[in-house]
């Protein structure tokens, strides 16, 4: 037996053992990211969705997604789609039109500086956007002091940086620049060929744009809006320093139930981020799908 073993052995050609390792190897490095993903993202959803149908005492219910149907929690997904659906919108027209004008515009020469700010801005949020955008805009800020004494008040004129328009406008200031970063490459994928042929035809630039630029960037215009969806509606800490809980969205609902003396529910709190994670779930498949197709178009 040990013969033959040894004979088998012999005979595997070099190549396939050379491939069997190197996919053994290849397998043992992706090993701490299927644990990451266990530990941070498996194990977590599945607590929050066997601790929403449970009550306090362990018992299993039903009560936890009947409550959702109350009109604080009703207010709450209402306010933070409403915020999420602005945010992305504004993000996505404003970021376009910037990352067309540093990749196709006249502006290129400032595209390293700006891909650089998206780069940092996109991933500045939490406790030091709000704290910049109060020292900025609130009541004793440094522009709203500035206005004021050119006899511009901005409070007096109905503006709150502590309201819906103030929140949207401070998360905008992580929306756009993720925009850019994003559909910068859409925009560098649109072949030269592509519009040389269109004018060769006789086609105006108006007509190059609304029936060959903007079907190929479509699916990546929307892909980038339900992302920037996505990002909007699962902020929290931003939203938390700058207006103190005042502004009810399903975040902060979440952590007054969780943490809360008098609000506390955690049956209650799981079940409201179980429809949180229905609702990502839901984006980010559509978004996976959208840049799927967006990628096919533009390898071609």
């Amino acid at each position: 037996m040990a013969t033959e073993t040894v004979a088998v052995t012999e005979s595997t050609p070099p190549a396939r053992r050379a491939r069997a390792g190197a996919g053994l190897l290849t397998w043992l490095g992706v090993v701490p990211f299927f644990l990451f993903a266990l530990a941070f993202l498996v194990a977590p959803a599945s607590y929050l969705f066997i601790g929403s149908f449970q009550t306090l005492d362990g018992q299993f219910t039903l009560d936890n997604f009947r409550n959702l149907n109350q009109p604080i929690v009703v207010e709450a997904y209402k306010n933070s789609l409403q915020v999420s659906f602005a945010t992305a919108l504004g993000g996505t027209i404003f970021g376009f039109l910037l990352a067309y004008a540093v990749t196709l515009g006249r502006a290129g020469r400032v595209r390293s500086g700006l891909l650089t700010f998206s780069g940092v801005a996109s991933n500045f949020a939490g406790v030091p956007l709000a704290f910049a955008f109060i020292a900025t805009l609130g009541r004793i800020g440094l522009i709203t002091t500035m206005l004021k004494a050119v006899g511009i008040d901005l409070y007096q004129q109905g503006f709150s940086l502590y309201s819906f328009a103030g929140l949207s406008l401070t998360y905008m200031y992580f929306q756009f620049p993720l925009m850019i970063l994003i559909i910068t490459p859409a925009l560098e994928g649109l072949k030269r060929e592509w519009r040389e042929a269109a004018e060769n035809l006789g086609a105006s630039s108006g007509q190059y744009w609304r029936y060959i630029a903007f079907p190929v960037l479509l699916p990546s215009l929307l892909g980038t809006l339900i992302l920037l969806f996505a990002n909007a509606f699962g902020a929290f800490a931003t939203a938390f320093a700058l207006t103190g809980g005042t502004i009810n969205l399903v975040t902060i609902l979440i952590g007054s139930q969780m943490r809360g003396d008098v609000l506390r529910d955690p049956g209650l709190g799981y079940a409201l981020a179980v429809g949180m994670v229905a609702i990502m779930a839901v984006s980010i498949t559509a978004y996976t799908l959208l840049q799927r197709r967006s990628e096919r178009w533009l390898k071609r």
